[in-house]
């Protein structure tokens, strides 16, 4: 897959079959879109094209709300991309300039001029140009202007329920794994890489690996306890992860620690790739560390119990 910062990098393919969109998350609805896409690239001998925006539109449209997290950072995004068979992915960087395009100039400067595009394929919800006045039924009603032919992927071809980005950050939010996961057709996962922590974990046998998550724009789940799956340097370790403000040993600050079942050795300045299989508990002040630790035992065989299933 090739990358590119902005449209005036690419050169215009045979048959580009092209969608539009944040994707975030790149979630089972995303996911019909692209494996529609690279099907009709490969039926038409043509190349798949994905325009994307970054900054998320409403952290520039909105930049009053500091409360907006994205199910995945730009690398993450990258990657399932990648899997899915995109073979450009381009990022127009977006302004408050780039917002007040109409959907007319959006189609006949961008999906027209500069990518030539052969074949446009949209989502049932997808919105474009100033106030997001464009969409399929503007597109549809103004098809025989266009030089390109035009798709919709119904709600209906989707979920009976539809899925969107943001149920999926509200399920992370309430602890709802499972619903989250379904939705996205995957553990949602953290990456990040593995910091020194106090250690306190080690003197009640539970040594964890404190994670910093480099993207202050990612959305962490709510507090809590989870049973999960760590991918470090290729190789798979279930444990349980603890997301919270540890009140039993007076934290200050969130952390985000992981408890590797039968792993020994030193993980630091790694990275992980956390997979979140399933919410435990939430998160308890106990009475003293020897409570904690029976709690964590607990936890333990709960964790082993839902990630041996």
């Amino acid at each position: 897959m090739k990358i590119y910062e902005g449209l005036e990098h690419f050169i215009p393919v045979k048959n580009a079959v092209v969608t539009s969109g944040t994707f975030d998350g790149v979630h089972l609805g995303h996911q019909k879109i692209l494996k529609r896409i690279r099907n009709i690239a490969d039926e038409i001998n043509g190349e798949t094209v994905l325009i994307t925006f970054w900054p998320h539109p409403r952290l520039v449209l909105y930049p009053e709300e500091h409360n907006l997290r994205l199910l995945s950072t730009f690398e993450e995004k990258t990657r399932l991309l990648r899997e899915f068979g995109i073979d450009h992915l381009i990022t127009i960087p977006f302004t408050k300039e780039f917002s007040e395009l109409t959907s007319e100039q959006f189609i006949q400067n961008i999906i027209i001029d500069s990518l030539q595009t052969r074949k446009l394929v949209i989502g049932y919800d997808h919105r474009f140009g100033r106030n997001r006045e464009g969409g399929f039924e503007y597109l549809k009603a103004n098809i025989d202007k266009y030089t390109f032919e035009l798709e919709e992927i119904a709600r209906e071809d989707v979920d009976n329920v539809g899925i969107s980005s943001s149920k999926i950050r509200a399920a992370l939010e309430e602890g709802k794994v499972e619903v989250a996961n379904e939705y996205l057709g995957r553990e949602y996962e953290l990456n990040g890489i593995i910091i020194k922590g106090q250690q306190l974990g080690r003197s009640i046998g539970f040594p964890t690996a404190n994670i910093h998550i480099t993207h202050d724009y990612k959305l962490i789940p709510c507090d809590g306890a989870y049973a999960v799956i760590a991918q470090i340097e290729g190789n798979n370790f279930k444990g349980m992860l603890n997301i919270g403000m540890r009140p039993t040993v007076n934290g200050s600050s969130q952390t985000i620690e992981v408890h590797l079942f039968d792993f020994e050795g030193d993980l630091y300045d790694m990275r992980v790739c956390v997979k979140l299989k399933s919410y435990l508990r939430p998160e308890i002040k106990f009475s003293g560390l020897e409570a904690l630790q029976q709690q964590l035992k607990k936890d333990k065989e709960e964790a082993i119990s839902i990630l041996n299933s």
